[in-house]
């Protein structure tokens, strides 16, 4: 067999793999490796916006002309940690590029642990004060980090992992494992708010969930040491000695090679992430200040909205690989220019009402999720994609879904909640307008 070397080489002014696609690898593994972190790296995430109505109180001080200061203060330090995920996705998606997936992909989830653990032992504004605030940034910085590496690095190491045909398919196991992360982080919230009073919530019972994620990374580590590299060796290897011939790869090589690629990932992001961190997680705790909505109810009616979500992913992603990725994405970007008002408007204080507006939500945000990493990774060459997708990404979730839950709860402080959904119906106008260019690149080889 004749040798292989891995150059990147300019071509029309852009990184092109010369390489064919490496030796099939076992996919059940790869899933479980990818899977099992991942899940454990959105738990972490996701407790805390569902319990931050809880933990407020214990890191900002009550007493204020506003109920609602405690819960901003709260959400801006939930917003500190999606603005440190673009440094995240940049220097450790780099460093996936260069020195492979799994590696990093070890080290993303033992930063998500560290500060998951932070948190749950983290003393509070009585007992230390100021500080209890910035040990509170410090962990979400950490938990950030880890969360926009995660991103660029596994996005890249399941569509890789992939068998020709089937990388929609594989793209939807990135969300099975986030939404089965956030169905067992409303489950526990679920119990302990059911278990314990209001009172004992509020002191101590919001830290346990916590310390589950943290003992879960420990688990997570141990199953991502036994996956399989789907940047081979000799790869890394033969580029480390053709980068000096051919273009040192940078840190913003991606950027400089393929800007269009670059904002094509930053527009689209930009609708996926604000509905889906609402409706995923912020949808209880919103429509509790818009309309009065029991927050309890919000979490079982989550429950029922998240498991349709998780089955629609892998029949989305099939289906993307049989027919296309951009229907799939156009059908998501117009219903949300269109249904968000409407749907958002007809929230009322009643189970069934939230219910419904939980599910038709889901239903067209799995349309985009299921399939974004594959298409994210078909457009970049395999040196530039991690972190080709990690930096414009982390960005676009940073400014726009990160932003979601402190810009909906100033609008509520300010009388103003209708005006949310407003906000959301045109920053997906806009990316419904970006998709509509994106190429189709369901049959495009990914190397």
């Amino acid at each position: 067999m004749a040798a292989h070397t891995d150059s990147l080489v300019p071509s029309e002014g852009k990184y092109t793999d010369p390489l064919p696609q490496p030796r099939p690898l076992n996919g059940p593994k790869q899933l479980l490796a990818a899977s099992v972190g991942n899940a454990v790296e959105w738990f972490d995430w996701y407790i805390y916006s569902i319990l931050a109505i809880y933990f407020s109180t214990q890191f900002f001080p009550a007493e204020a002309e506003s109920s609602l200061v405690p819960l901003l203060g709260t959400m801006a330090v939930f917003a500190v940690g999606f603005f440190a995920r673009p440094l995240g996705g940049l220097l450790i998606g780099y460093l996936a590029d260069r020195f492979g997936r799994k590696r990093i992909l070890v080290l993303t989830v033992l930063g998500m642990g560290i500060g998951s653990l932070m948190i749950a032992f983290a003393p509070t504004y009585a007992q230390i004060g100021v500080f209890a605030p910035i040990i509170l940034v410090v962990a979400r910085l950490v938990q950030g980090l880890s969360a926009g590496g995660e991103y660029a690095a596994s996005s890249a190491f399941l569509v890789e992992s992939a068998p020709a045909g089937r990388r929609g398919f594989y793209s939807s196991f990135f969300y099975i494992s986030a939404t089965a992360a956030n169905l067992l982080a409303i489950g526990i919230a679920a119990l302990l708010t059911n278990l314990l009073t209001a009172e004992d919530m509020v002191s101590w019972g919001w830290r346990v969930p916590f310390i589950i994620g943290a003992v879960a990374a420990l688990i997570a580590l141990w199953v991502r040491s036994h996956a399989e590299e789907t940047l081979r060796e000799d790869q890394v290897a033969a580029s480390a000695r053709t980068r000096g011939n051919t273009g040192r790869v940078r840190v913003f090589s991606f950027l400089k090679h393929h800007p269009k690629s670059v904002f094509f990932v930053f527009g689209m992001t930009a609708s996926s992430a604000i509905v889906f961190y609402i409706w995923t997680g912020f949808l209880p705790t919103y429509a509790n200040i818009a309309v009065g909505f029991d927050v309890k109810q919000g979490l079982t009616a989550s429950l029922i909205s998240l498991t349709w979500f998780l089955l629609l992913q892998p029949v989305m992603g099939a289906l993307s690989d049989r027919f296309g990725r951009k229907p799939l994405l156009i059908a998501f970007g117009v219903f949300f220019t269109v249904a968000t008002v409407p749907l958002l408007g007809a929230l009322d204080d009643s189970f069934a009402s939230f219910l419904a507006v939980q599910l038709l939500g889901v239903t067209f945000i799995a349309a985009a999720t299921s399939i974004v990493q594959a298409v994210f990774s078909e457009l970049f060459p395999r040196k530039l994609r991690s972190a080709g997708i990690g930096f414009p990404y982390a960005v676009s979730v940073a400014l726009f879904g990160g932003t979601a839950p402190y810009v909906a709860t100033w609008m509520a402080s300010q009388g103003n909640i209708s005006g949310f959904a407003w906000y959301i119906s045109g920053i997906s106008l806009v990316s419904l307008i970006i998709m509509c260019f994106v190429p189709e690149t369901y049959k495009k080889e990914l190397n």
